[in-house]
């Protein structure tokens, strides 16, 4: 499988396939392909594994296009503005993402339920109790809020993020949540009471706006419920 991102604020992959290569995308995930490409609708791995993507943001079908007699063209756009990132997923490779940041992935890719070790991690992180863990062997694409920066942290180095602009990050980090110091901080300082602080060794993708964000800023413009 070869594969283009294009685009900025609403990227799209493009992914070429060869004749039997299959791609997995939750419904809706598909924005324009050949006419040799098959869809079929499953669990893809069962009603157990579907309950499982639904926690994660996901739907709990799954769409598999597969090239037919031939080579195939399907196409997965973002549905927010932001970025697409593309992982190569294999033994030791595992991604922790976001929730609902899955867009599209190889057929030999497996996206299950990640749970923070830590409780509060989920209750005051603002990345959410439960996230996606990507597993197996190919590529994934996966969407964030606006644009990614990534950095590589060595064993025991750490990187303190604010709530919401932790994207993703190799399954050999570890997540955990410090309170802002000083009550006048935590009160005045505009930037909450909680940090999550991200400890290597592995790598970690952060996005500069957040969709809770994106939601704040659009909001008076929206039509309210009683006009």
């Amino acid at each position: 499988m070869r594969y283009e991102i294009q685009g900025e604020t609403l990227p799209v992959v493009i992914c070429q396939l060869e004749a039997g290569e299959r791609m997995i995308t939750e419904g809706g995930g598909m924005a324009w392909m050949s006419p040799n490409m098959l869809m079929e609708t499953t669990t893809n791995g069962g009603i157990g594994k579907a309950f499982g993507r639904m926690f994660t943001g996901e739907k709990m079908f799954q769409n598999i296009y597969t090239a037919q007699g031939g080579e195939g063209m399907i196409a997965f756009a973002s549905s927010f503005p932001g970025s697409v990132e593309a992982f190569e997923i294999g033994p030791g490779q595992e991604m922790i993402l976001q929730k609902s940041a899955f867009l599209a992935g190889e057929a030999g890719v497996d996206m299950s339920v990640f749970f923070n070790k830590k409780f509060s991690s989920g209750l005051f992180g603002g990345e959410g109790f439960i996230m996606q863990k990507v597993s197996g062997r190919g590529m994934v694409f996966a969407e964030f809020d606006g644009h990614v920066i990534n950095y590589e942290l060595q064993t025991g180095q750490q990187i303190v993020v604010d709530t919401g602009h932790l994207a993703a990050m190799s399954a050999t980090c570890s997540m955990e949540i410090q309170s802002v110091p000083g009550v006048k901080n935590m009160l005045f300082g505009g930037e909450g009471i909680f940090n999550t602080v991200i400890t290597g060794p592995g790598k970690v993708w952060l996005q500069t706006m957040p969709i809770s964000n994106v939601a704040g800023v659009l909001r008076p413009y929206l039509p309210s419920s009683g006009s």
